[in-house]
């Protein structure tokens, strides 16, 4: 279904950048990271040669990305200038960020525009929190969604739950099989 993720002014930011990846570790020795993908189109992260990584606090800094391959679930990227281990590992956590928002196809969407999202349960109009994360499954993949309690329920990203989903508004409504907000206590 989707493209795949932080706060601070991410409502300005949003409309330049687009996350596509998220720094997770070092890779190798050469400065290399290894960065969990964050898109339904992987095989663009091969192509770009600039990129903007965001820490989610400072404004996104442009690198050039000398070298760019997949390896197990990550992509592994190589940045101009980042050139060691110490330098690869400051970068950890940070998000990988393209300028571009390219059109995407029906009922699919960037992750990024999902967090924060108010989840409404259409049956009884409640609210049920606030999207944190997308967690990916190799199936379905399911929305992390936050009360203001902070307990946790984990909601299947699929159409026949998820029934309007309205990134711009911050909202999504959904329809609940019966018993799973029983299944996250």
């Amino acid at each position: 279904m989707p493209p795949r993720k932080r706060a601070a002014d991410a409502s300005a930011r949003s409309a330049a950048f687009r996350t596509v990846a998220r720094i997770v570790k070092p890779q190798g020795r050469r400065g290399e990271v290894a960065a969990e993908i964050l898109t339904d189109f992987p095989g663009r992260l091969l192509e770009f040669r600039r990129v903007w990584l965001w820490d989610g606090e400072q404004a996104p800094e442009s690198v050039e990305v000398e070298h760019a391959w997949f390896h197990k679930t990550f992509v592994i990227l190589k940045f101009a200038g980042v050139d060691s281990i110490s330098a690869a590992q400051a970068l950890r956590g940070s998000e990988v960020q393209v300028k571009e928002s390219p059109a995407l196809p029906a009922h699919t969407y960037f992750v990024s525009d999902l967090i924060g999202c108010r989840v409404v349960d259409l049956a009884s109009g409640a609210e049920l929190g606030r999207v944190r994360e997308l967690v990916a499954t190799g199936g379905t993949d399911l929305l992390s969604v936050r009360d203001a309690a902070g307990r946790e329920l984990l909601i299947p990203f699929a159409q026949e739950i998820c029934r309007r989903i309205a990134p711009d508004d911050k909202l999504i409504e959904v329809h609940l099989p019966e018993g799973l907000a029983d299944l996250n206590p």
